[in-house]
């Protein structure tokens, strides 16, 4: 019998990218009293988790409208009927909301998601308030409303009936071509000028796409919506964000060229935010996917932000500073001339005028129908 120890499997690190998700990093939640860093010591018991499956659970919170006074948006108003987003878009800006639910905004952001199964009656109550004044509501400000599960929860479809009923102004952001299953509904809004839809693009590469957002809809999937929406009659518009310097705005007039040629109205175009914890996300990121370009493309937002990766000031967040940013703008300006379209701004600006507030108990029938 032999005394030798027998040779040990050479360590296994956890995998540089999960399938279908759009960061391995899952740091401790910002308000934990403790913080845990995974360190490799050799002694792998198992094999990682590659595919870590999506975990359903209840926003129990009693508010379904958010607002908000900040002076650079252009609405005071949203509703996200999911919290968190399957999409895994690893540049979203509202990953770092996770933490204020004791999770992470890493891995946890994009499988750990919430939702309100009473969210059309929350809103309901909310417009039947006395004092409610009705102004566009914005779904899709936070998170994705059409993201992978509302095709099996159906929360943004019920929200969109509510509105109807009360003649409610509702502009829609998202990147997913599920909001074609809602055109009758978006149609009826349309015909009162109650609705736009705001399809984002952030690429036409489909290689970059999938490594930036890989449960989107592919760019070209995602033209194909807004030629849909606009031969429907819906006011659709394009937002080419985040424009990430260095790595996406060589696409910018392309995707410009294309909104217009599927027959899209408008367009916009946000510099990429990296607040808090987003920052060494995306840092990790570009580093395990584009090593070669990484430091520049920091390099280039650095260069946009006066030095740090983010800044937070009103009237700059949106847009950035310096040379790099204005000759972004520049170009995207050109752009939109070149191509007959208005400014995103302007699909914000719907009408309130039929608004009417809805009966809190549906059942009940409306003294006017």
């Amino acid at each position: 019998m032999s005394d030798q120890i027998p040779e040990q499997p050479a360590p296994r690190p956890p995998p540089a990218s999960l399938r279908g998700r759009g960061t391995n990093m899952n740091p401790d939640s910002r308000y934990d009293a403790h913080s845990r860093h995974a360190v490799d010591d050799g002694w792998w018991q198992s094999e990682p988790d590659t595919d870590p499956r999506t975990e359903l659970g209840i926003d129990a919170s009693r508010s379904i409208i958010s607002h908000n006074d900040s002076p650079d948006i252009p609405f005071d108003r949203s509703v996200n009927p999911y919290r968190g987003c399957e999409h895994g878009c690893v540049y979203c800006y509202a990953r770092p909301t996770h933490a204020w639910l004791g999770l992470s905004p890493g891995l946890d952001f994009e499988r750990r998601l919430f939702h309100k199964p009473d969210a059309a009656a929350q809103l309901r109550r909310a417009l039947a308030k006395p004092d409610y004044r009705p102004a566009t509501l914005v779904l899709g400000a936070n998170t994705d409303p059409y993201q992978p599960i509302e095709r099996r929860l159906g929360s943004t479809r019920a929200i969109l009936e509510v509105l109807l009923e009360a003649r409610h102004p509702v502009a829609i952001t998202t990147k997913s071509a599920l909001v074609l299953r809602d055109l009758p509904l978006l149609r009826e809004l349309a015909a009162a000028d109650l609705v736009a839809v705001q399809m984002s693009i952030t690429t036409l590469d489909a290689e970059l796409a999938r490594r930036l957002e890989p449960r989107a809809a592919s760019p070209q999937r995602r033209l194909r919506a807004v030629e849909d929406l606009a031969n429907a009659g819906i006011p659709t518009g394009v937002l080419v964000s985040p424009l990430i310097p260095g790595l996406t705005d060589q696409d910018m007039e392309a995707i410009v060229a294309a909104a217009a040629a599927a027959g899209a109205v408008r367009a916009g175009a946000l510099l990429v935010r990296l607040p808090l914890e987003l920052k060494d996300l995306f840092s990790d990121w570009l580093r395990t996917h584009y090593p070669q370009r990484a430091d520049k493309v920091l390099s280039l937002i650095r260069q946009c932000r006066d030095g740090p990766l983010n800044a937070a000031a009103f009237g700059e967040r949106m847009t950035g500073t310096g040379p790099v940013a204005a000759l972004l703008q520049q170009r995207f300006g050109l752009a939109l001339r070149r191509h007959a379209l208005a400014r995103q701004d302007s699909g914000w600006q719907l009408s309130a005028k039929a608004f009417r507030a809805p009966a809190v108990d549906p059942r009940q029938l409306s003294l006017w129908d």
